[in-house]
């Protein structure tokens, strides 16, 4: 009786002398079908073309094979499986520490952080931490998170209703824009950018400043959403 004792298991076709059949359902270069030929004849055909026999269909009967570069098909695959990669969406909680007794300059430029990553299509984790009597204090927590989704209703809305957690209050905020909309309009805006740049060429310097700029910007707010609550509260 057999039995599987472990090891890999190859998913590449099969190609070539590879191939242990008597004949093969051929299909040409071009996607023609040939028809049920020999394997001998099959790879005959394939040295003529300078090509490799790919066994495409192995479970058909007669095993279906294509004449095609083996190597060229691989790296393409490949390329095409990258791309869809790139073009995955992946969900990201992006996180945003306040105070109760924020600063109105320092609660606009929180607010500009939290607007960006809905805009990105981003969920977006809001803390607000509280210190010493602040603590017997929640509803000026509360407040201020109500006040905050109201603010940015139009880009997001309430996944997660504030709750306590210890010492700090969470909301979660889950944006209206999907992540793959967020991303195909990042990639239109970028080659309109690219297009208006090769127009412009004296203005292509400035643009190039300035998303510098904004990427060093996008560092500082990383840095700082991510920092431990305990270095936000000392700051």
């Amino acid at each position: 009786m057999w039995c599987y004792r472990g090891g890999s298991i190859s998913t590449e076709p099969r190609i070539n002398d590879r191939i242990r059949v008597p004949e093969v359902r051929l299909v040409g270069p071009s996607g023609e079908q040939v028809g049920i030929v020999p394997l001998a004849k099959a790879l005959e055909l394939a040295q003529e073309y300078d090509l490799d026999l790919v066994e495409v269909a192995a479970s058909a009967r007669p095993p279906v094979c294509k004449l095609m570069d083996y190597g060229k098909f691989k790296y393409e695959s490949a390329m095409k499986a990258r791309e869809a990669r790139k073009n995955q969406a992946h969900t990201v909680i992006k996180e945003m520490k306040l105070r109760p007794k924020i600063d109105p300059h320092d609660y606009d430029t929180k607010k500009g952080h939290v607007v960006r990553f809905l805009k990105q299509g981003d969920k977006v984790k809001i803390t607000i931490m509280f210190r010493g009597r602040e603590q017997s204090r929640p509803e000026l927590g509360y407040r201020l998170l109500q006040r905050l989704a109201s603010d940015v209703e139009d880009l997001g809305f309430i996944e997660s209703n504030p709750k306590q957690d210890g010492r700090n209050m969470i909301m979660v905020l889950g944006p209206h824009k999907k992540k793959t909309e967020a991303m195909a309009e990042a990639r239109q805006a970028q080659e309109a950018r690219k297009a208006e740049a090769k127009a412009n060429p004296g203005r292509s310097q400035n643009a190039a400043d300035s998303d510098a700029v904004n990427a060093e910007g996008e560092e500082v707010v990383a840095a700082d959403a991510e920092a431990p609550a305990e270095a936000s509260a000392e700051a």
